[in-house]
């Protein structure tokens, strides 16, 4: 992995978050090293959000990202609408962008949850023409 800092750190980026809101988001962030050990991390903390991708580039390298928020994690998908989803578990209503509300760690290592991942990551990949 490596990590943009230029804004912060992916902990200043959950700082302000509850204990259990940091676990989940250091979970999600284990279950993305493990999808894409190569991922490219860009912090920004003062937005609680933190942008994984193959590359730095927000809103066309990068595949998804971990949002904090008072009581669970975002575990969102930059262009979600284009990802398989049998389990139902994607939210939101935004042109390409969909979400899913990660409310406690062990939620956060399901096979759905990788699945989204891994597709996410194959979605980007062939969009950018980098292979799978």
């Amino acid at each position: 992995m490596k990590t943009v800092d230029t804004h912060g750190t992916f902990e200043g980026a959950i700082s302000r978050s509850s204990e259990q809101v940091r676990e989940i988001a250091e979970e999600l962030r284990k279950l993305i090293i493990e999808t894409y050990p190569e991922v490219v991390e860009v912090p920004w903390p003062k937005q609680k959000n933190i942008g994984y991708g193959v590359g730095p580039k927000k809103m066309s390298e990068h595949f998804c990202y971990i949002g904090a928020f008072k009581e669970h994690v975002n575990l969102g998908f930059y262009y979600g609408t284009k990802l398989p989803d049998p389990q139902g578990l994607l939210e939101g209503t935004g042109r390409n962008l969909r979400h899913i509300k990660v409310k406690s760690p062990d939620a956060a290592d399901q096979p759905a949850v990788r699945a989204l991942l891994q597709a996410s990551l194959e979605e980007r990949k062939e969009a950018l023409g980098t292979g799978k």
